[in-house]
């Protein structure tokens, strides 16, 4: 007698599907370069006022403290969930035997810059081309992994994020007390320098077999509470001037993803509108949610911006209401409205494309 049709159904599914299994990830692996919007715990092993790995910093993170910038999760952690990754290990904790690399490695460090002297006032970090030497490390450890072949196809697939430019702006171009080149340079000549750099540092990442980028646009600086604790600006106003520079590199950014996408066939550089994304949010709080966007949840001096969160202070207890964590950092909130915005947003959050189309490609 011929088994049903519904008990052969049955049959194939309990042998060929394992019941409440994840999918898999849409991208075998993420590597992240950049500043402290990124970092997740890098400059905690360094001799530098950039850290995050005491309280209130991760007062909201599974697990308390880790080096993060934010009361818990950031845009890396949240962009990681949506694609099915776990969290990335900073670097500085990869180079024990057994470390777990085979899905992405965070190299970002706190106060660094496309300048190797940005942010040298706040101590020791790890700069973009030490940067990429530590990713050429992990590259080894991978090497010895899967093998060369294995290892050219997993690279070719795996998600790239560069978060940087926005030190090279506060804590160097914008502080002419401490670095020279404001006297050097005029805003479209410096943000020329930068985006001469920035083409330099993804060539090289592309020489290594990289082939999908997600390039992070700097944000609008003027409005940040450090910027806004100059007192230079009346309330309910950003520092326009500083937003006028910053979009300087910011358009030309934009040029540069055109430019490598025509010139490198087979590769793929999107340009993630933070600047859009972020002064959405500061011009349109109630449309996500939050309602203080002019001083940070956690600080000290006037609207808590002039210096970051000290050991041990208390912050706000409404921290989901903040659009700023602390002087320089959003909060949380703001970081998974940007983590949606760059997986699924439109043209004008993502171009030419958003991160989940970026993944069928």
């Amino acid at each position: 007698m011929d088994m049903p049709f519904w008990s052969l159904l049955l049959i194939f599914l309990s042998r060929n599907v394992v019941v409440g299994a994840p999918p898999p990830p849409l991208f075998p692996a993420m590597f992240v370069f950049g500043d402290s919007l990124v970092d997740d715990g890098n400059n905690n092993y360094l001799n530098s006022l950039a850290k995050a790995n005491y309280v209130p910093y991760g007062i909201d993170f599974p697990g308390g403290p880790t080096g993060r910038f934010s009361n818990g999760k950031t845009l890396i952690d949240l962009l990681g969930e949506l694609l099915g990754l776990p969290y990335l290990p900073a670097f500085a904790n990869t180079l024990s035997e057994g470390s777990n690399i085979s899905a992405g490695v965070n190299y970002a460090s706190a106060a660094s810059g496309f300048l190797d002297e940005t942010g040298s006032n706040l101590g020791d970090h790890v700069t973009i081309g030490q940067q990429v030497r530590n990713f050429e490390t992990t590259l080894k450890q991978l090497k010895n992994q899967m093998g060369d072949t294995n290892l050219s196809q997993h690279l070719a697939k795996s998600l790239v994020v560069v978060h940087l430019g926005s030190n090279d702006y506060i804590n160097n171009y914008l502080l002419p007390e401490l670095y020279g080149t404001s006297l050097i340079y005029n805003p479209p000549d410096y943000a020329d320098l930068l985006i001469g750099l920035y083409k330099k540092l993804l060539l090289d990442l592309h020489n290594l077999g990289l082939r999908k980028f997600l390039l992070g646009a700097v944000g609008p600086l003027g409005c940040i509470p450090n910027q806004l604790a100059t007192g230079l600006v009346p309330p309910g106003q950003c520092r326009f001037v500083v937003n006028e520079i910053v979009s300087m590199f910011n358009d030309r950014l934009k040029s540069l993803v055109k430019q490598l996408n025509s010139d490198h066939q087979g590769s793929i550089f999107v340009y993630g509108n933070s600047f859009g994304a972020f002064s959405d949010i500061i011009n349109h709080p109630n449309t996500y949610g939050l309602s203080v966007v002019d001083r940070a949840c956690c600080g000290v001096g006037m609207r808590q911006g002039q210096i970051t969160c000290l050991p041990l202070s208390v912050p706000c207890p409404n921290r989901d209401q903040f659009v700023f964590w602390d002087a320089f950092h959003p909060t949380q909130a703001v970081h998974e409205v940007l983590a949606h915005k760059a997986f699924s947003g439109p043209l004008s959050d993502c171009y030419p494309v958003n991160v989940q189309q970026m993944a069928a490609m």
